[in-house]
């Protein structure tokens, strides 16, 4: 019996914390992702995203395609209100949990430096969701985070009017 992709992705990892000295935490961190990344649907990238941007949408994705409230929340920026964000993981996960664990593409939208807006298109669904990403700081280091702040469940199933039917067509570099 052959190893599958996320075993497999997972042991590379190990190996190389181990031959590069790595820490428990990020070797642990490396082979949550490698499982998270083996065990899900791959995420199509359309526009400039930076390493952080597309590590944190990914996450959001497969947090909302696994169900995971408190994941998802977790993901949040943490100067939000926690309910209002819990509120929102429940809303997201409630509304596009079935098209998240299909075929994604992720547009992104101008650079992140300051903030990048996302917008995700559920093509098994025929939904589409924006995201705001925004870099802060936790714990003294760089990281990005979600806005979460669509308790309302319309609010959370709402389209910007601006926002394209299909990935590309504004061209990823601005949002008017």
């Amino acid at each position: 019996m052959r190893p599958g992709p996320a075993l497999r992705a997972a042991l590379v990892c190990l190996a190389l914390g181990v031959l590069t000295g790595c820490s428990a935490d990020h070797e642990a961190a490396e082979v949550a992702y490698a499982g998270d990344y083996g065990s899900h649907s791959p995420l199509a990238v359309v526009g400039y995203p930076s390493t952080g941007t597309l590590g944190i949408t990914q996450q959001v994705v497969w947090r909302i395609a696994d169900g995971k409230v408190a994941e998802l929340a977790a993901l949040g920026d943490d100067r939000q209100d926690k309910a209002a964000t819990r509120r929102t993981a429940e809303n997201w996960i409630t509304a596009f949990r079935t098209g998240a664990a299909g075929r994604v593409t992720a547009e992104f939208y101008d650079e992140g430096s300051y903030r990048q807006t996302v917008v995700l298109y559920l093509h098994d669904t025929h939904q589409v969701k924006q995201l705001h990403v925004l870099p802060v700081s936790v714990d003294g280091e760089s990281a990005y985070r979600v806005s979460m702040a669509e308790p309302d469940p319309g609010e959370a199933t709402a389209v910007a009017p601006w926002v394209p039917k299909t990935p590309g067509e504004l061209g990823s570099k601005s949002v008017p």
